[in-house]
């Protein structure tokens, strides 16, 4: 089966990863940003495919999407699905 999405995402990882920021930088951009631990404290993680992952949030259980950056990893812009 053929991802859809696959060249959309490949183009956006490889962008994210060629400008790698720090976490102070990200928060300016796109508001609140979590490292791992914090993401899985807040967040069950249901699958992925670089560079978002599907999550449901424990506070709320609402299911949506986080985007990340591999290094240093941090999450941002939860979107609600």
């Amino acid at each position: 089966m053929q991802d859809a999405t696959e060249n959309i995402r490949r183009v956006a990882q490889a962008r994210i990863n060629a400008h790698r920021e720090e976490r102070d930088a990200l928060e300016a951009k796109h508001g609140q940003v979590w490292d791992t631990v914090e993401m899985q404290r807040d967040f069950s993680v249901s699958g992925f495919g670089a560079p978002l992952i599907v999550v449901t949030r424990k506070a709320d259980n609402t299911k949506g999407s986080l985007c990340f950056q591999h290094s240093p990893r941090f999450y941002w812009g939860f979107q609600a699905h």
